[in-house]
């Protein structure tokens, strides 16, 4: 049978790998030698770890009157942190749920590390609803136990939403990164080249896998039922996230769009960090023959989607509180355009709607470093809606008296960038102590694609 057109111009795996190879390559940066430039990323990434471990005991010391939050402003840089935490993890959840059940092959060679980028950025965003709590040891506050003294918790807050919604989606997201690594696990195990003690690490982890007929079949099953049951938390997370502005009655919040445009802006950031992460990993791990011009394809692809998505929920925010003639509404959207935070507004603007515009030429989504810098660009634009969404509109809503300005102090700032710190030094690790790609898959895959033609970009280091 002839490989179609599109397979044969570009194919999801360069030619040129074999059965055995393809295993070498993606195994060679398991527990390697440590380099300079990994030394250094991680470096950077401890340092920014240990801001954040310093800001949280300040915190616990002094309460969460080291932040800028203020009154009507109660909520700060902790919420907008943890929404836009929670949305870099969807992208993770998307690849592998939905582009698994409609069986798209160019997922196979990034689902490995965007679920791990999922559970590394829901591990972030969970901070900060304990974070924002003050006194931490009362975290059980948000937990819904039984309400016998008729106190705690208010069972009608949709902060009760949040605490089943991310503890599900971390909960299912684990379990599916985990089964997934199964086979691969294994693989380490068995490899001559590991440790004693690595290969008894990776033994007891694997869970006795040895790659008989009858565990196969039962890892496709798990896998296959894992992936229905992840799909429909990337509706429903960030759907949650939505009505707890939703339900409120403050303006810029109290709207029935929010719940599908968060799920919008959730996969347009989550694919915008999935390049972030990409592009230099295929220049530092020499993966280019497997993270292949088309998969970045792919991802922009997505995020002109989804962007235009995103501009189409801005559109209408502002069509609706002209169209309903609400002078909060109205005077909300003024303050956006002209208020005290009108620069971080058009920002917004140019990040969420110009950038993404560019996708439509094939050149620029097959410009590794240009995609590089434009998901940058996007996911600071994400973050910015979401101070938008929670700041502005708590600054300014019905009484002129309540009015206040929020502005951020060093602690806000060594909080949110402490965040990205752990972010990175849990990726680290986990580039080099687990195969950044799934072996198994991509073993199949090259068994699948192996006749088809060469890449139009440089061949495997």
């Amino acid at each position: 049978m002839s490989t179609p057109l599109l397979e044969q111009v570009d194919p999801v795996v360069d030619a040129r790998y074999t059965y055995g190879s393809v295993t070498d390559d993606i195994v060679r940066h398991v527990r390697p030698p440590v380099s300079m430039t990994w030394l250094f990323g991680f470096a950077i990434a401890f340092a920014l770890l240990m801001l954040l471990n310093y800001a949280v005991i300040w915190l616990l010391i002094w309460g969460v009157g080291i932040w800028g939050i203020n009154i009507p402003v109660g909520w700060g840089f902790a919420i907008v942190n943890f929404v836009w935490w929670i949305g870099i993890g969807h992208a993770g959840t998307f690849i592998s749920a939905f582009l698994y059940l409609l069986r798209q092959e160019w997922r196979t060679s990034i689902n490995r590390f965007a679920e791990a980028m999922t559970l590394f950025a829901v591990a972030c965003a969970g901070l900060f609803p304990l974070l924002h709590l003050g006194r931490i040891w009362l975290f059980y506050f948000i937990l819904p136990y039984p309400n016998t003294m008729d106190l705690w918790p208010q069972f009608r807050s949709p902060l009760v939403w949040d605490v089943f919604a991310v503890s599900t989606y971390g909960t299912v997201s684990l379990v599916f990164w985990y089964v997934g690594l199964l086979p691969d696990l294994a693989g380490l195990r068995d490899r001559p080249d590991q440790g004693i003690a690595a290969r008894k690490l990776y033994g007891f982890f694997s869970l006795g896998w040895r790659g008989a007929s009858s565990h196969w079949t039962r890892y496709q099953k798990a896998y296959l039922l894992l992936a229905g049951l992840a799909a429909p938390l990337v509706i429903s997370v960030h759907s949650v996230v939505g009505m707890d502005f939703a339900s409120g009655v403050v303006p810029g919040w109290h709207s029935t769009i929010f719940p599908p445009y968060f799920v919008a802006g959730a996969i347009f950031s989550g694919f915008a960090m999935v390049v972030t992460l990409a592009v230099p990993m295929r220049s530092l791990f020499h993966l280019k023959g497997l993270i292949t011009l088309r998969h970045l394809d792919g991802c922009a692809q997505l995020m002109l989607v989804t962007g235009c998505i995103v501009a189409y929920g801005y559109y209408c925010e502002t069509f609706t509180a002209w169209y309903s003639a609400s002078p909060y509404e109205m005077g909300m959207m003024w303050d956006r355009w002209f208020g005290r935070y009108w620069p971080l507004w058009w920002i917004l603007l140019i990040c969420n709607v110009l950038v993404p515009q560019t996708f439509w030429f094939r050149k620029i989504r097959r410009s590794p470093w240009t995609l590089f810098v434009l998901s940058i660009l996007i996911n600071l634009g994400m973050w910015l809606e979401r101070f938008i969404i929670v700041i502005q509109s708590l600054h300014h809503d019905y009484l002129p008296s309540s009015w206040q300005i929020f502005l951020p102090t060093f602690w806000d700032y060594a909080t949110f960038f402490g965040t990205i710190g752990l972010f990175l030094t849990l990726f680290l690790l986990f580039c080099r102590y687990l195969p950044v790609i799934a072996v198994a898959e991509m073993r199949e895959l090259v068994m699948h694609k192996g006749s088809g033609a060469g890449e139009e970009e440089e061949p495997h280091d």
